[in-house]
C-alpha cells in the first residue's frame, strides 16, 4: 500500500492518471518522457516521439536497452484505423553453424549459450525498427528526432535512482569482456552514482553520424564497418553479411476478446501469445467475485500461468523456422482442456505442453500518443541489462545478449541455427474496445511480461481500477516454468510476492502448495496511456516502482 492518505482513489495509488488532450508520454525515465514531449510540441508524430524516448533511454538507461538490442511496437494509425505490428529482432550469426557453437562451447566447458561475451550477440535490429517506424509512421527529420538525445550525450545528463542501483551492479560482471565496456560506461573505472552527472561521447558521435548518414549506415555504411571490424579482431562472428542482410518484418498483431476487450500481442518469436492463452482461460471465471487479494484468485492465476508457459517452452520461436500453432493455441476449446488440469485444492507439481499440431531481463518499455490519435506501444532491449559486456570501442553501446536464449536440444522450436532469430521476452500490448483504440501498454521484465500484462487487464477489466491504480496494485509472479532454453519446471517452481499481499492469503497459498517467496524487485516496468473517447483525452500512467513519468500536454 502506498503510505499516504490520498483523498481518492485505491490506498495503493501512489498518484493521479496523468490527463491531456494534445498528447501523452510515459517512459520509464523522466527526461526521457520531457524529450518525448518536446517532439510532440514541435510537431512530431507520436513514432517521432518514440524514437526520440528510446533514443535518451539508450543514453539514460543502459541497464535496460540500447542500439545494440532489439525493439518490437504495436502502432495505431488513426488515419487508416489500422493497427500495425513490428518485429524489428535481429537475427544469429550466418556464419556460426550448430556444430561450430557446440565446439565453442565445448572449448570452454560449458553445456549451455553464456550471457557474455561473443557468443550471444545477434545481429542489433533497434535502429531497423528506428528506420521502418519513421519511413512509415515519421513526420520530422531522423536529425531533428535524435537531436535532444545527442545534446544529453555530449553534455551530460543525472543518473536516477533505480537506474543507478542496477548500473552499479552490472559493472563488476561486465568490465572485463572484450573491448571499451570500462570507458563507454564507467566514471573512473565505476558505476555512476544517483544524482552525478555521465556522458558517453561515444554515442553522441554515432547518432549524429545516424542522423547525417541515414539509419541504414548502422547497416550497411560506417558505423557497420567499423562493427564488423571489431568483431573480426576480437574472435566475434558478426559479419558484414550479417548486418547488410539484416531487415525488420512488419507483422499483424493477433488478439482475443476478454470481457469485450480486444487485447492485441504480436506472435513469436515473442512470448505475447502467452498473455492471450492466460486471458482465454481466465475469462470462464467470475475473477471479481473472487476478490482482488484472495488466495482463491491467485491460485487460478498462477496455477493457469504455468499451464501457458509449458507451451510458451515448446511452442514459441521464430516462426521463419518453426511455425506455432497459433489457432490451436487460442481457441476456446484448447482453453477449455488446459483448464480442466487446475486443481482448485491443489498447486500443480509438473505440467506438460499440450497437443497442438504443428528470464532474468531488462528492459525498456514506453507508449506515446499524439494530437492526430496516433498511439504506439514501444518496447526495446538489450537483454540481461546493459547486455554482452562487449562495446566496440568509440561507439558508445552494448551488444546484446540475445542468443542466450537459443536451446541446444535439437528438434526444439527455439533450437540454435545460423541466421535465425531467438526466442524473444519482450512484447508490447495493445487494446481496443469497440473498434476504437482504449489502451497502449506493456511491463517490463523477462518472464514476468506475459504476467504482468495478465494483472493489469485483470486489475482493469474485472476490478474498475484505473489506469495508474492498475499498475500500482500489488502483483505477483511464479517463476520455475519450464523455459525455451531446455530448462524443466521441477516441483512445481514458486512465488514471488510484492508485500501488499495479506498474510491470510499467503498462508492459505502455502497451505495449497505454493512455494512463496518474498520478491526482491522484479515485479516489471509498467507504462501505459489510455485512450479516452469521450472525452477525447489521454491518461498516463507510469511505474512507481522504476524512475519513470508520465506527462502529457
Amino acid at each position: 500500500m502506498a503510505q499516504v492518505d490520498r483523498l481518492t482513489g485505491h490506498s495503493y495509488a501512489t498518484r493521479s492518471p496523468v490527463i491531456a488532450q494534445n498528447g501523452m508520454v510515459a517512459t520509464s525515465q523522466p527526461l526521457a518522457t520531457q524529450v518525448g514531449l518536446q517532439i510532440l510540441r514541435d510537431g512530431g508524430s507520436a513514432i517521432d516521439a518514440a524514437i526520440a524516448a528510446n533514443a535518451a533511454l539508450g543514453l539514460m538507461e543502459p541497464t535496460g536497452c540500447g542500439i545494440g538490442g532489439d525493439l518490437f511496437a504495436i502502432v495505431w494509425d488513426a488515419k487508416t484505423e489500422t493497427l500495425h505490428g513490428l518485429n524489428a529482432s535481429g537475427r544469429s550469426p550466418k556464419n556460426l553453424s550448430y556444430d561450430q557453437l557446440r565446439a565453442e562451447l565445448d572449448k570452454n566447458k560449458r553445456e549451455s549459450i553464456p550471457a557474455l561475451g561473443m557468443l550471444p550477440i545477434s545481429v542489433p535490429g533497434a535502429v531497423d525498427g528506428w528506420s521502418e517506424l519513421h519511413q512509415k509512421f515519421g513526420k520530422l527529420p531522423i536529425e531533428v528526432v535524435l537531436a535532444p538525445a545527442i545534446s544529453y550525450a555530449e553534455n551530460g545528463f543525472p543518473v536516477s535512482e533505480v537506474i543507478a542501483r542496477g548500473w552499479g551492479r552490472s559493472v563488476p560482471i561486465l568490465k572485463d569482456q572484450p573491448g571499451a565496456f570500462l570507458e563507454t560506461f564507467t566514471i573512473n573505472g565505476r558505476a555512476p552514482a544517483v544524482g552525478e552527472i555521465f556522458k558517453n561521447p561515444g554515442l553522441s558521435r554515432t547518432y549524429r553520424r545516424l542522423a547525417k548518414e541515414g539509419l541504414e549506415s548502422f547497416y550497411r555504411g560506417g558505423i557497420a564497418e567499423e562493427m564488423v571490424k571489431f568483431f573480426a579482431e576480437n574472435d566475434g562472428f558478426l559479419t558484414a553479411d550479417d548486418f547488410s542482410g539484416h531487415h525488420s518484418e512488419w507483422i499483424k498483431p493477433v488478439s482475443v476478446n476478454y470481457r469485450g476487450y480486444e487485447v492485441y500481442e504480436l506472435p513469436p518469436n515473442g512470448q505475447g501469445i502467452a498473455a492471450l492463452q492466460m486471458l482465454k482461460i481466465l475469462e470462464s471465471y467470475d475473477l471479481k467475485a473472487m476478490g482482488l487479494r484472495s488466495p482463491e484468485l491467485l491460485h487460478l492465476m498462477i496455477e493457469t500461468k504455468k499451464l501457458v508457459y509449458e507451451d510458451r517452452a515448446k511452442f514459441y520461436a521464430d516462426p521463419d523456422f518453426t511455425r506455432a500453432p497459433l489457432g490451436r493455441l487460442l481457441s476456446a476449446e484448447y482453453a477449455a482442456e488446459r483448464k480442466a488440469l487446475i486443481d482448485p485444492a491443489r498447486a500443480s507439481r509438473r505440467l506438460m505442453a499440450g497437443k497442438a499440431e504443428l528470464n532474468s531481463g531488462d528492459t525498456i518499455y514506453l507508449t506515446t500518443a499524439d494530437s492526430d490519435g496516433n498511439m504506439v506501444s514501444f518496447i526495446q532491449s538489450n537483454y540481461r541489462g546493459i547486455g554482452s559486456g562487449v562495446v566496440a570501442p568509440g561507439l558508445g553501446f552494448c551488444f546484446q545478449d540475445r542468443g542466450q536464449l537459443f536451446t541446444l536440444e535439437q528438434g526444439h522450436a527455439n533450437c540454435y541455427a545460423p541466421g535465425k532469430r531467438p526466442f524473444h521476452t519482450i512484447i508490447p500490448a495493445f487494446v481496443m474496445k469497440d473498434e476504437k483504440p482504449w489502451l497502449s501498454f506493456g511491463v517490463m521484465g523477462g518472464g514476468m511480461q506475459p504476467q504482468g500484462h495478465v494483472q493489469i487487464l485483470v486489475n482493469m477489466i474485472d476490478f474498475g481500477m484505473n489506469v495508474q491504480e492498475a499498475g500500482d496494485a500489488a502483483r505477483w509472479q511464479h517463476l520455475g516454468s519450464s523455459q525455451p532454453t531446455g530448462t524443466v519446471m521441477t516441483d512445481g517452481g514458486w512465488v514471488e510476492l510484492e508485500s501488499g499481499y495479506p498474510w491470510e492469503t499467503v498462508r492459505a497459498l502455502k497451505n495449497l502448495g505454493h512455494d512463496i517467496r518474498s520478491g526482491n524487485g522484479g515485479f516489471g516496468g509498467y507504462q501505459a496511456i489510455l485512450r479516452d473517447s469521450k472525452n477525447e483525452t489521454y491518461q498516463g500512467a507510469s511505474e512507481s516502482r522504476k524512475d519513470g513519468q508520465a506527462a502529457g500536454y
